[in-house]
């Protein structure tokens, strides 16, 4: 089952979404989103974790010190995530609101945040959306800015990518009489990535269906 489709399903048992994710990613989501925090947190700087559900990589960055604003629109995602408490000794901080992407240039100024960072994200938006979103907070990240995505996206190889549609048909069929949502794997995000302004993109592949791509908000020139 795509991460995506199983995602949908237990947005309305919030609460069962981290074991959800354990299981589907056969317990590599948490190595993603230490990977992500690795990629950007550090002691005080200021990070927005865009989606962030239940806050495993908001959490994550937290616990390296970083200061997260974790947003999403799921309320009882955001119960799940205000549950949990950081590592002891932890200097870092977590605000958790309730927002939408389409809701980040209302609420954040122009280049007030040294990173952003959004997992499982992509894969919930059309196309347009991917594109306001990668443009939008582009803005909003401070000149040499990290933006760091993680999400699923459709295997390299033929055989893969045969099996991988041949499994995600019928639970995508399941997810649209469940929550009439479609679902789609992410294509082309490391060259939206470009086409939208940042540099340095960079992509890792934790397993052959799943990428994580980062970004940088280009040096104003002198």
């Amino acid at each position: 089952m795509s991460s995506y489709v199983f995602m949908r399903l237990l947005e309305s048992s919030a609460w069962r979404y981290d074991r959800g994710m354990r299981l589907l990613s056969r317990g590599r989501i948490g190595k993603v989103y230490e990977s992500m925090a690795a990629m950007v947190a550090r002691p005080g700087i200021r990070i927005l974790d865009v989606g962030c559900g239940t806050g495993g990589v908001a959490v994550a960055c937290a616990a390296r010190g970083a200061e997260v604003v974790g947003i999403d629109r799921n309320a009882d995602m955001l119960d799940v995530a205000r549950s949990k408490t950081l590592p002891f000794g932890a200097r870092g901080t977590v605000e958790w609101l309730q927002l939408g992407a389409a809701e980040i240039e209302d609420r954040f100024g122009p280049s007030s945040l040294d990173a952003i960072t959004a997992c499982l994200l992509f894969s919930e938006l059309s196309p347009d959306e991917q594109s306001y979103t990668l443009e939008t907070v582009l803005t909003r990240l401070r000149p040499g800015g990290d933006l760091v995505l993680a999400d699923e996206i459709v295997p390299a190889s033929v055989a893969r990518r045969f099996l991988f549609r041949m499994a995600r048909a019928p639970v995508a069929v399941l997810t649209y009489l469940l929550t009439q949502t479609t679902t789609r794997s992410v294509e082309g995000l490391a060259e939206s990535m470009r086409a939208a302004g940042y540099v340095n993109v960079d992509e890792q592949r934790p397993w052959a269906d799943f990428l994580i791509v980062s970004g940088r908000r280009p040096l104003e020139a002198a």
